[in-house]
């Protein structure tokens, strides 16, 4: 793993797979490091003709903290008296800064969830750098849209018990999981607690993950510019997504021409082991389609 500089942040990034094999470019969501891709969902990628690229966002993972603008507060936010420490535009930009560090001209890409917001920006904004586009389980941010259940968007504001004991975070981290996964494609317990270690063992930065929410909360012309997409694009939704729900990517598809929308049964607001198999098809298929 190396990190690249961007105008403002350093991005760690992992490449695998053959180098003269067309890249794909996976970007994860809210506050999730690279390490949280399944391993079977990359080599999957990899044994269907790709080379395989992640990384952390910034203020996550190993990537550069933005320590030094504290923790937002997101009534001032909303109300235009005071603004994020960065943008979802910049955090595009990071992810063309990885391409270029490793001499990639173009990718497909597939963000998921806040992922898929950064992915949305690279389609209309470096559309030149992108082979495909795919959105999954993320939203246009389109005012009207339906928000998540309550007990979803509850454990996304919660906090947990003990935020300085390991134990503590974990517990918490493991909730969360359980609220927003795949009903019909669950993690056993020994996995999301296999999940949730790693993470936190990795980086645990809560006020990154508020940074990063200030940005998603502050993007607000996302949705008119997707009619400026002129890429390949599709979008991937589970219908039984609790925190982002399938409206959202009904909407994000019908806002970008040409759009192909996939619902996947079953699924929630993860990608796991058990639910692999049903993102990865109609994401190589697309990909393969596309050239």
């Amino acid at each position: 793993m190396t990190s690249t500089a961007s105008d403002s942040a350093r991005i760690e990034h992992a490449a695998h797979g053959p180098r003269s094999a067309p890249a794909f470019l996976l970007i994860r969501g809210l506050s999730t490091q690279l390490i949280q891709w399944p391993e079977i969902f990359l080599e999957g990628l990899i044994e269907a003709g790709f080379r395989v690229v992640v990384f952390d966002n910034r203020d996550c993972g190993l990537s550069t903290k933005f320590d030094a603008a504290g923790v937002p507060s997101i009534p001032d936010l909303l109300a235009g008296r005071a603004a994020p420490a960065y943008s979802i535009a910049d955090m595009a930009a990071d992810a063309v800064g990885v391409l270029d560090a490793l001499g990639i001209d173009r990718a497909h890409v597939a963000g998921m969830s806040l992922g898929g917001m950064i992915a949305q920006h690279l389609a209309f904004s470096h559309g030149d750098r992108c082979l495909s586009v795919t959105s999954i389980m993320s939203t246009s941010g389109a005012p009207g849209l339906p928000s998540g259940t309550p007990e979803a968007m509850a454990v996304l504001s919660s906090s947990p018990e003990h935020p300085e004991d390991r134990e503590s975070v974990i517990q918490h981290l493991m909730h969360h999981q359980s609220v927003i996964g795949s009903p019909a494609y669950p993690q056993t317990p020994e996995e999301r607690r296999s999940y949730c270690e790693r993470a936190y063992d990795r980086c645990y930065c809560p006020d990154g993950t508020a940074r990063q929410m200030a940005a998603v909360l502050t993007d607000s012309t996302r949705a008119d510019r997707l009619a400026e997409v002129r890429v390949p694009f599709q979008v991937l939704h589970g219908s039984d997504d609790p925190l982002i729900p399938i409206e959202c990517g009904r909407d994000t598809a019908e806002r970008v021409p040409g759009a192909r929308f996939v619902e996947i049964p079953g699924i929630g607001h993860d990608v796991t082991n058990a639910n692999t198999p049903h993102v990865l098809a109609p994401l190589v298929e697309f990909a393969r389609s596309v050239g």
